[in-house]
């Protein structure tokens, strides 16, 4: 997998609020049910994306998360990077810790084009060119699937 879980759950969420259609937050326990994720480790994760800017949160009542921006400028980048550090670099295939062109893993020259690709992937694509894709329920979860649409 090239995402670890918390990153996967990040994104699952962040695209869910931008699917929302709605300036009114998400609670998390709302957005936990739906996308099925413990409630405490996707409060953690979305107070990570808040520190960054991607969410903005309310406390009180009728408090919770919402995207900080519009979908069209939020990055996959942006929503994973706090958690997978692509932005910083790649480690390496073989678990050599991170890789170079002079000091390289028997996988580095292959794995390096690829991971280029798939960071370029990330930082290019936004919340707004997911939405647009028709199958992106697929990723969210098999209850919300099955519940139809999210959006009020």
């Amino acid at each position: 997998m090239i995402l670890s879980q918390t990153a996967e759950y990040a994104l699952r969420a962040v695209v869910l609020l931008a699917d929302r259609n709605s300036d009114e937050p998400a609670r998390v326990g709302e957005l936990a049910d739906v996308l099925e994720i413990p409630q405490n480790y996707l409060s953690k994760t979305l107070n990570a994306l808040a520190r960054t800017g991607v969410l903005a949160s309310m406390r009180g009542k009728g408090g919770g998360f919402r995207l900080a921006r519009a979908a069209e400028s939020i990055t996959l980048l942006e929503v994973i990077d706090p958690f997978d550090h692509f932005s910083t670099g790649r480690s390496c295939l073989m678990g050599k810790g991170e890789c170079s062109d002079t000091d390289s893993c028997a996988a580095h020259a292959t794995w390096k084009e690829v991971a280029m690709k798939v960071t370029t992937f990330f930082a290019k694509t936004t919340l707004a060119d997911l939405q647009k894709n028709p199958k992106k329920r697929a990723m969210l979860s098999p209850a919300l699937r099955a519940k139809g649409s999210t959006r009020r």
